[in-house]
C-alpha cells in the first residue's frame, strides 16, 4: 500500500486490509500534535474506503490514540481504553487498537495487562493504522519502534477534527533537548523537521478550504530547520524564514506559534513577528522556572536572568505581544525560597497567560532519581498559590480592555443563549485561552468570519463585547 509519507513501513506479521464497509472511531487524547496524528489516521482510514463514525457504539474498530506524557494523562489514556473495552464486551466492537505514547512508552505491560487490547501501536506506526484496523488475529499484537522515526508531509491524507476555520500544523517531530524532567524525546525520538515546501504546501491547502487561522506546533518550534541538510548555514532553513513565506500564503488571518525555547526566540524570529501582520502578535514560551537552582535541575540550560531578557525582548521588539508560559511547580530541589523567586517573577513579569503544572515524577527521566523530593500537598498549595496571583493578574488585564475595539474569530455559538456568540481575539489560542462572548447588534456574523467588536464587559479570563461590523 503507497501511503505517501515519510517512514511508512510494509506490514509486519500477517496484517490484512479491512473490507471497506468496516465502522471505525477515534478517541483522540493529549496535545494538540497528538490531535494532527489522530487527523492522519483519520485520513488514511478515509482514503482506504472504511466508514469513519461518531459514536463508539457503532463502530466496528475503536483506535485510542493515546497519551503517556504525565500521570494525570496516562490514567486518562488507561480510563479511555477500559471505557472503549466495553464496547467489545457488548459485542458491537469486534477490534480495539491502543495508539501513541502511552503504547510507544509501555508496550510490554500495557499488552501483558490489557488482552481484551487488539493491536499496540506506538508513535512510528501512524503510517500503518490501516493495516493495523485489519489484523486478522493471529499477527503479533504490539508493533512499537524502539526509535520513532515516522513524519507525515502534505501528501498524507488527512482529515480536519476541528472547525474549517482554524487548524494545527505540525512542522517538526520529536525533540533533543535533555530536560530532566521530560520524556518527550523518548515518545517520540529525535528531532527531524519537515522539509519548508511541504508546510507551506499543507497551509495552502488548508487556507484554500476555508482556514484561516493555523496554528503552528513542534515540541520545540523555534529549532525547526536545524536538523535539515542545510540547516546549519546561514541562509537556511529556520522557523523566521517559514513564516516569511507562510504569511504570503492568500486567506491566512492568524498564524500562531506555540511551543518556543526561551534560548531559540531570536532577534530575527522577533522581527518577523513583528513587521508581518499575519503573525498573530501571541507566543507561547514554556519557561517552566525562573530559579537558577531548580532551572539548572531541570536542565534547561539557562537561567532566570535569559527568562527576563528574553520578555522583555520580545514586549520591546513586538509591540501589543501576548505571551503564554507553563510553569513546573514541586519540582525535586524547589524549596520555599525558590517558589517564593518564581511568585515574584509571575508578580513582575505579568505574563498574559499562564499555565501551571505539577511536578511528576516520570520513570525514565532524569528527575525522578534527584533528591529533596516535594510532597504531593505541598506542591499543590503551590500551585493554587500561583494560579491565584496569575488570576489577579489576568483579571487587570482582561478590565483594562474594556472599551477597545478589538478583532474577533467568530467560533459559533454559545452554549449559554441563542443572542449570544463565542470567539476569540488574536491574543487567545483555541483551547486552551479564554473566550469573547459576542452580543449580536444588527449585524449577524457567521462562525469562520473575522468582526470588529467593542469589549463591553470583562471576567478572571474572558470577554463580552458588542460586534460592529466585519474586519
Amino acid at each position: 500500500m503507497s501511503c505517501g509519507v515519510f517512514g511508512c513501513k510494509a506490514p509486519i506479521g500477517r496484517l490484512t486490509l479491512p473490507t471497506v464497509s468496516t465502522r471505525v472511531h477515534f478517541v483522540s487524547l493529549g496535545c494538540p500534535k497528538n490531535r494532527v496524528d489522530t487527523e492522519v489516521m483519520l485520513g488514511m482510514v478515509g482514503q482506504a474506503g472504511l466508514e469513519i463514525v461518531t459514536e463508539p457504539g457503532d463502530a466496528e474498530v475503536i483506535v485510542v490514540n493515546t497519551c503517556g506524557f504525565i500521570g494525570e494523562a496516562k490514567q486518562e489514556s488507561i480510563d479511555a481504553i477500559l471505557d472503549m473495552g466495553k464496547f467489545k464486551e457488548s459485542g458491537s466492537c469486534k477490534r480495539l487498537v491502543v495508539a501513541g505514547c502511552l503504547s510507544q512508552r509501555y508496550p510490554k505491560q500495557l499488552s501483558d495487562e490489557m488482552p481484551e487490547v487488539d493491536a499496540f501501536i506506538g508513535t512510528d506506526e501512524v503510517g500503518r493504522i490501516v493495516e493495523t484496523i485489519g489484523g486478522g488475529g493471529t499477527e503479533e499484537r504490539v508493533h512499537v519502534a524502539e526509535t520513532p522515526r515516522y513524519l507525515y508531509d502534505d501528501h498524507t491524507p488527512r482529515t480536519p477534527s476541528m472547525a474549517t476555520h482554524t487548524a494545527y500544523l505540525k512542522v517538526a517531530e520529536g525533540c533533543d533537548r535533555p530536560c530532566a524532567f521530560c520524556i518527550i524525546p523518548k515518545l517520540r525520538g529525535p528531532q527531524r523537521s519537515r522539509d519548508p515546501d511541504s508546510v507551506v504546501r499543507e497551509a495552502e491547502s488548508m487556507a484554500a478550504r476555508g482556514t484561516t487561522e493555523i496554528c503552528l506546533v513542534a515540541q520545540d518550534l523555534t529549532t525547526y530547520g536545524r536538523d535539515l541538510p542545510e540547516g546549519k548555514s546561514e541562509a537556511g532553513p529556520n522557523l523566521a524564514r517559514l513564516l516569511e513565506r507562510l504569511a504570503r500564503v492568500e486567506g491566512l488571518r492568524w498564524i500562531r506559534l506555540h511551543y518556543a525555547y526561551p534560548t531559540a526566540v531570536t532577534d530575527e524570529l522577533l522581527h518577523v513577528m513583528a513587521r508581518e501582520p499575519r503573525i498573530a502578535k501571541y507566543l507561547d514560551v514554556p519557561v517552566q522556572h525562573i530559579d537558577d537552582e531548580v532551572l539548572k535541575k531541570m536542565r534547561r540550560g539557562y537561567t532566570g536572568k535569559t527568562v527576563r531578557d528574553m520578555v522583555e525582548r520580545a514586549r520591546r521588539i513586538v509591540p501589543n505581544l501576548t505571551l503564554r508560559t507553563t510553569f513546573i511547580v514541586g519540582h525535586p530541589g524547589e524549596d520555599e525560597a525558590a517558589f517564593e523567586r518564581l511568585c515574584d517573577f509571575v508578580r513582575e513579569a505579568q505574563i498574559d497567560r499562564v499555565g501551571v503544572f505539577n511536578y511528576s515524577r516520570e520513570e525514565g527521566t532524569t528527575a525522578a532519581l534527584l533528591p529533596h523530593r516535594v510532597l504531593k500537598k505541598e506542591t499543590d498549595r503551590r500551585r493554587k498559590a500561583l494560579l491565584r496571583i496569575q488570576r489577579e493578574i489576568s483579571k487587570n488585564k482582561m478590565h483594562a480592555m474594556r472599551g477597545q475595539e478589538i478583532t474577533i474569530l467568530v467560533e459559533g455559538s454559545s452554549d449559554e443563549s441563542e443572542y449570544v456568540l463565542m470567539g476569540r481575539h488574536e491574543g487567545q489560542a483555541p483551547e486552551i485561552d479564554g473566550q469573547v462572548y459576542l452580543e449580536l447588534g444588527e449585524y449577524s456574523p457567521r462562525a469562520g468570519e473575522l468582526v470588529r467588536a467593542r469589549v463591553t464587559g470583562s471576567a478572571d479570563y474572558d470577554l463580552s463585547a458588542q460586534v460592529i461590523g466585519p474586519a
